[in-house]
């Protein structure tokens, strides 16, 4: 009886990681798709770079608001319930978008969906953290960051769908949305997280998790940054200096392939070699690409080139932090550690497509990439600096 009973219960905890895995490629498709089509479409409208990029800050503004109060909400109506709800906001957003044209409207629906995605992340990530154990804890964090990256990188090809009408993007997206919210609400259990002792506060919590590991935490804020600023300033940046609509569809998602691609060797070889090892390495050569990116012009197989070997090499930064949080933070500390990582993706979403879309508005497009490289190789060098301490 004990057998059977282990494995329906690992049956079942395979079933709830393939169902979560399905949630979090959907998630990253609504971002991969909607960052880049709706900067096409307002920069088509003829609004102004710095507008288009502090437009698409708005999804990220909302991710930030729900990150700081999504664990006490975790924590009252737990995992499938927050989920479930992040799914139906944005399926709603989604539905909304090409009902309610122009760049107030959007502003609003973008702060829903990154209100929703926000749900949906943190949920889904703690879940599947808290529920790995350790000895598996790099492949599946791995292949979480792979299905998010594959997503994303799916997403922009929604930009080909603008030929059948403006709404047919958001339609697409939004069927989907609807199969995966089914999937969520038959499929999953109501399950919770473990009871947080609150003796001591969020914000000791918070701190302790930094002074611990500030290193292991950074790589979410330089990961949402990147993503953002590629996904709403690329597509501007293309189109001034030569790349048609199409052309920037079809580039745009292998920043995201080479992510996928080097996603499960780059957490083989961090559990191998150690995981500061490989961000510091990882860091200074994406740095180097996203930096050499404004070289490439309008060329357009040297542009594709070395967005990938920049994505590959950054792709994995969240969920390499992550697991490299995980392997230096006591265990009640993690869902702390995953608000912090949150928080600094949400933060560095904000930032990316506003510095950028300064940058583009000032004339100096490829100063974007050339800012992102500083920032990755001031980053990897930084871990020199670092050494982790002990559990106070």
């Amino acid at each position: 009886m004990s057998d059977s009973h282990s494995i329906s219960a690992n049956q079942s905890s395979r079933l709830n990681y393939i169902i979560l895995i399905t949630v979090i490629i959907a998630a990253g498709l609504s971002q991969g798709l909607l960052l880049p089509v709706l900067s096409i479409l307002l920069e088509q409208k003829g609004v102004s770079s710095s507008l288009n990029g502090l437009n698409a800050a708005a999804l990220y503004v909302g991710s930030f608001a729900m990150t700081l109060v999504a664990e006490r909400i975790l924590s009252a109506i737990g995992f499938k319930k927050l989920i479930t709800a992040g799914i139906s906001i944005v399926l709603v957003s989604l539905i909304c978008f090409p009902l309610l044209p122009g760049v107030k409207a959007w502003f609003v629906l973008r702060l829903l969906v990154g209100i929703g995605d926000s749900a949906i992340n943190y949920a889904a990530q703690l879940w599947v953290l808290l529920m790995t154990p350790a000895e598996h804890r790099g492949r599946n964090l791995s292949l979480y960051g792979m299905s998010y990256g594959l997503g994303f990188s799916l997403g922009p090809l929604g930009i080909s769908l603008l030929r059948f009408g403006q709404a047919a993007p958001f339609a697409v997206i939004a069927l989907l949305f609807l199969f995966v919210l089914i999937l969520v609400a038959l499929k999953l259990p109501d399950s919770h997280p473990d009871k947080v002792e609150h003796g001591e506060g969020q914000a000791r919590r918070f701190a302790r998790s930094y002074t611990l590991a500030w290193y292991a935490l950074i790589p979410a804020l330089l990961y949402g940054y990147m993503e953002a600023s590629l996904n709403s300033n690329f597509p501007v940046y293309g189109l001034r200096i030569g790349f048609s609509a199409n052309q920037i569809a079809a580039l745009l998602p292998f920043a995201g392939i080479g992510g996928l691609l080097l996603q499960m060797p780059l957490g083989i070889w961090s559990d191998r070699y150690g995981r500061k090892k490989i961000l510091i390495f990882s860091g200074v050569g994406g740095g180097l690409a996203f930096a050499l990116l404004p070289l490439t012009g309008d060329r357009f197989l040297w542009t594709l080139a070395v967005l990938m070997a920049a994505g590959g090499l950054v792709g994995s930064f969240f969920s390499l932090g992550l697991s490299y949080a995980a392997d230096i933070l006591p265990r009640n500390l993690l869902p702390a550690a995953n608000v912090v990582s949150s928080f600094h993706y949400s933060f560095g979403s904000i930032m990316g497509p506003g510095i950028g879309g300064v940058l583009l508005q000032f004339g100096w497009g490829g100063g974007v990439f050339v800012l992102l490289g500083v920032l990755y190789i001031v980053f990897g060098l930084a871990g020199l600096l670092f050494s982790p301490r002990k559990p106070i």
